[in-house]
C-alpha cells in the first residue's frame, strides 16, 4: 500500500549539512494503523512530509499502491492528495466560514463529484463519528475534539488510501484525544481505513497496531501490538525512557 524505501533528507543551513532523514525503510500494509514516535529532531514530522512530497528529499522512494510519488507531476499531486491521501493536522485545518457538513464535504467539492453522492458520504460520516448534532455548526462554535473528528470524517471523503495524521491530539485534553482515536479506530473498522499517524503521546500510540519509533533519523525499533494495550502501553514506555525521554515533544 505504502512503501518509503531508503529515503534520505537533509537541511542546509549556511555551509553545513544537517541530515534528518538517514536511509529510512517503511511498509504500511492496507487497513493497519501505525504511529511513528521519537524524541523532538528524530524526523517524524519530516517523514510525513516527504511522504506527501510537501517537501523534497534528496534520495529514495515514496510508492503508493504502485506509484512512484516523485515521478509525478505537480496536478496529479494535487490530485493524489485529495483524492488518495487524506490529512489530519494539530490544529484541525477547518474553513472558519463554512459549516461542519460543509467542511466535510471539501474534498469532494475540490473533485467536483454528483451533489447527491457528496450528501451520501457526508451524512455517513457524521454518523460513523458521531457529529451529526453539529452539522449545521461553524468551526467556532465546537470543542477541539469535535474540530478533529470533523478533520477526520473529512479526511475519509473520498476514500483514500492512506491518511496521513500530524500530531492529531496535540492539542486536545486526555478525553477529547481518546475521542479522536478512538475515530480513527471506526475508521478503520467500517471504512477499511489506513492510517499513518505522528505522535507523541503513548497513550494515542497504544491503541495502534505498530509503532514505529525513531532516534536521529533512522529507525530505532519497531513495535507491534499483540493486542493487550496495557501491556502495549508500558512497552512503549519502556523503549521511550530508553531513548533518554517519554515521547511528549513537538517536533
Amino acid at each position: 500500500m505504502l512503501e518509503v524505501k531508503n529515503l534520505y533528507k537533509s537541511y542546509k543551513v549556511g555551509n553545513k549539512n544537517y541530515p534528518v532523514l538517514q536511509g529510512v525503510d517503511v511498509n504500511i500494509e492496507k487497513g493497519e494503523f501505525v504511529s511513528v514516535m521519537g524524541p523532538s529532531g528524530s524526523g517524524k514530522t519530516t517523514l510525513l512530509n516527504c511522504i506527501s512530497n510537501f517537501i523534497p528529499y534528496e534520495s529514495g522512494e515514496v510508492i503508493l499502491n504502485g506509484e512512484n510519488m516523485e515521478k509525478l507531476t505537480e496536478d496529479e499531486l494535487a490530485t493524489v492528495r485529495n483524492e488518495k491521501l487524506g490529512f489530519v493536522f494539530q490544529d484541525f485545518m477547518l474553513l472558519d466560514g463554512l459549516t461542519v457538513f460543509e467542511n466535510i464535504c471539501m474534498p469532494k467539492i475540490i473533485k467536483e463529484d454528483d451533489w447527491r453522492e457528496m450528501e451520501d458520504k457526508a451524512n455517513k460520516l457524521l454518523d460513523i463519528f458521531g457529529i451529526k448534532e453539529i452539522a449545521d455548526k461553524y468551526p467556532v462554535e465546537i470543542s477541539g475534539g469535535q474540530k478533529q473528528r470533523v478533520a477526520v470524517a473529512r479526511s475519509l471523503m473520498n476514500d483514500p488510501l492512506v491518511i496521513l495524521a500530524d500530531e492529531p491530539t496535540g492539542n486536545l485534553d486526555s478525553k477529547s484525544s481518546e475521542a479522536v482515536i478512538k475515530s480513527f479506530i471506526e475508521a478503520k473498522k467500517k471504512l477499511g481505513a489506513t492510517i499513518f499517524m505522528v505522535t507523541h503521546d503513548t497513550i494515542s500510540a497504544s491503541y495502534c497496531d505498530r509503532v514505529i519509533v525513531m532516534k536521529d533519523g533512522k529507525i530505532f525499533t519497531e513495535l507491534k501490538n499483540s493486542g493487550n494495550r496495557k501491556e502495549f502501553f508500558d512497552e512503549l514506555l519502556g523503549v521511550l525512557k530508553e531513548l533518554g525521554g517519554d515521547g511528549n515533544d513537538n517536533e
